[in-house]
């Protein structure tokens, strides 16, 4: 049965009922209502009585395009009526034909529906294809509404945005990842978000990698990737290979057994990324994402900024550093506001552990991105419970957020200068609280500051020979990511103003310069572990120039670095028949990329002496490149011919 025709028999049953059917001749006597009254009149023919079945009132050839029947048109006209009361303008543009109204006549009352009367075919078709005002306005503002969303990212919560800034919304969630989305591909190619399937790459097949839903604690959902047996062997194949120290056995493992094993992926972009190959680097980054989320589970959401996923089980890092990698390479290539997305993405997936040290980032990315209004959210949101401030990132950045907000001359006046006194209280506290960054930062930026600063002992040498390691760290990682942003002429004459502000509060002793002295003395003892994974996978020389003995003693692997000392393990490797290899970390690392390499030994595998072992690291190295780039591009994957699937990358920026 057609919808239409339930409609129809439901508009006969409250037919029965209406308290008009008097003024239609259809007066209901004490018995009941008469059997043309309860028939009603069918659509081709006469009123039909004495019917039994009220289903045989349907004719059977119906199709959904007929015409409504009477009573369906007194019930939309009432709706009408309702949806358009007390607006004189469009009462009066409702009129139809045939209806007899006029201009300036009364709107009809309920108790006046049309007539039951059959009326030529023609007619209806006619009054059916009539439109009202009210009709045609709510048509033209749903079609309105969908060029809308047509024109936005997707916002699968159906939350909005500020359009002038072009900021978050304050109703999302302060993590909330938008996207854009992509255009449609081909069958044979899976519809994802993370990075757009190319058709050189091999044709994917499953692997033996799965994501479950572990559990799920207040309107928060924890889920972790899984290996099965097939990809576990591939997953000790690989380690076999890493310990080999011969990056031909990683190239056999993904040509002849998984194109699409992600960890290996993620050491060959290494390797590529190494001599300077970016674009297969990338390409092998993508590869890996590509492949994880193939595996998603049903309900996991790249968006939602409620899905977690625990760092500490191995198999939850791949796509960590996939996506840490990824960043990397749009933030490298001009697309900072993608970049930032990618940094909320991370950063949600363990929001509190922070694995890999979002935080030391997404300052900057926000306002490569001029999200200036998500950084100084995320500042008022988080700092009561994580001391935003007491990270010189934040306690640089945010400031400098304001300086931009109160620059742009569409806010009001009290929006502008609520920004100035914001941005001028929190640069004298950064300045207070981390005074070495200031000397750093002009010589970054190529700016020589005046005899009373260069001459004050507050941001003089002392300010940075004093300070912990594990603050020159941070501060290190900061002025080589942000100094470009603060060359802008009149960011230095607003920073000039109040750092002679911030020595006249030290020269009077301010009692906020001796509680930040205590502060840096008693906080910055040492780095915990996600900032030295952040700072190496960053790879900012400064930066690692400052780490400690513990962590450059130890071989750091391209596929997990610093691994978490409370892992996770949800299946062992069998034991190893090869002992493990006592070289030094720079030793490994070579030999992990060219197995050839020897830097202890003088003598080739086969006895002979090696020509030029006293040569400089430097022509080894170059000698490492070319054989790399040698192997690396004859890389082939077999695979049956496809169509070409164009489409754009999808990127912000």
């Amino acid at each position: 049965m057609s919808r239409r025709a339930l409609r129809r028999l439901r508009g006969e049953q409250r037919g029965q009922e209406l308290p008009g059917l008097g003024h239609l001749g259809l007066e209901p006597g004490p018995e009941g209502p008469p059997p043309s009254a309860a028939t009603g009149r069918g659509r081709r023919g006469p009123a039909r009585t004495g019917v039994s079945n009220r289903f045989e009132l349907i004719p059977a050839e119906e199709s959904e395009d007929e015409l409504p029947s009477s009573e369906e048109r007194a019930d939309a006209w009432l709706r009408e009526r309702d949806a358009t009361e007390g607006n004189s303008e469009v009462a009066v543009a409702e009129e139809t034909e045939g209806d007899g109204h006029r201009d300036g006549e009364e709107a009809e009352q309920p108790d006046q529906m049309p007539s039951l009367s059959n009326k030529p075919r023609k007619k209806k078709k006619k009054r059916k294809t009539k439109k009202t005002s009210a009709e045609e306005t709510l048509e033209d503002n749903d079609l309105e509404d969908i060029d809308g969303l047509l024109e936005k990212p997707e916002d699968t919560n159906g939350l909005s945005q500020n359009s002038q800034s072009g900021v978050i919304s304050d109703s999302r969630p302060l993590l909330y990842v938008e996207h854009r989305p992509r255009q449609r591909q081909h069958q044979h190619v899976r519809s994802t978000w993370l990075t757009t399937p190319k058709n050189t790459w091999p044709r994917y097949s499953r692997t033996g990698m799965s994501m479950e839903l572990l559990e799920t604690r207040r309107g928060v959902q924890y889920f972790a990737f899984k290996h099965h047996h097939k990809y576990q062997q591939l997953q000790f194949k690989f380690l076999e290979a890493v310990e080999s120290m011969n990056l031909n056995n990683i190239v056999m493992l993904l040509e002849a057994l998984d194109p699409y094993h992600v960890d290996s992926l993620l050491q060959l972009s290494d390797v590529c990324r190494m001599r300077e190959d970016h674009e297969m680097a990338r390409d092998f980054i993508e590869q890996a994402l590509y492949s994880m989320e193939c595996n998603f589970h049903p309900v996991f959401s790249l968006t939602s900024g409620t899905c977690r996923l625990d760092y500490r089980r191995p198999e939850n890092r791949s796509f960590f550093l996939a996506l840490f990698k990824h960043l990397m390479f749009l933030e490298k290539r001009g697309c900072p506001r993608t970049a930032l997305e990618f940094c909320k993405l991370i950063l949600s997936l363990d929001p509190d552990n922070d694995p890999l040290c979002m935080l030391l980032m997404i300052d900057f990315l926000s306002l490569r991105a001029r999200e200036y209004t998500f950084l100084t959210r995320m500042f008022q949101e988080w700092e009561s419970h994580r001391n935003l401030s007491q990270l010189p990132n934040f306690a640089f950045s945010v400031p400098l957020a304001y300086f931009f907000l109160s620059q742009q001359e569409e806010r009001s006046e009290l929006e502008l200068s609520q920004a100035q006194e914001r941005a001028a209280q929190l640069i004298q506290l950064a300045l207070i609280m981390f005074p070495s960054v200031l000397m750093p930062l002009l010589d970054h930026c190529g700016v020589q500051p005046d005899s009373r600063v260069t001459s004050h002992s507050f941001f003089g040498l002392n300010a940075q020979i004093s300070q912990l390691p594990a603050l020159t760290q941070l501060t290190s990682l900061y002025v080589e990511r942000t100094h470009s942003l603060w060359k802008d002429p009149a960011v230095m004459a607003w920073l000039e103003t109040h750092v002679h502000e911030v020595l006249r509060k030290v020269d009077a002793q301010d009692p906020l310069v001796q509680e930040a002295e205590h502060k840096r003395k008693t906080r910055y003892q040492s780095a915990p572990r996600n900032i030295y994974r952040h700072i190496v996978l960053s790879e900012v020389k400064e930066a690692m120039a400052a780490l400690p003995l513990e962590v450059t003693s130890q071989p750091v692997m391209g596929h997990d670095p610093l691994p978490p000392l409370d892992s996770i393990i949800s299946y062992t490797r069998p034991e190893r028949t090869n002992p493990p290899s006592s070289e030094n970390t720079l030793s490994l690392f070579f030999r992990s990329l060219l197995p050839n390499f020897n830097m202890q030994e003088d003598i080739r595998h086969d006895g002979e002496e090696e020509a030029g072992a006293g040569q400089d690291l430097n022509q080894g190295v170059n000698r490492l490149m070319a054989a790399m780039r040698d192997m690396l591009v004859n890389i082939q994957f077999q695979e049956p011919p496809r169509d070409d699937n164009p489409e754009g990358d999808g990127d912000w920026d």
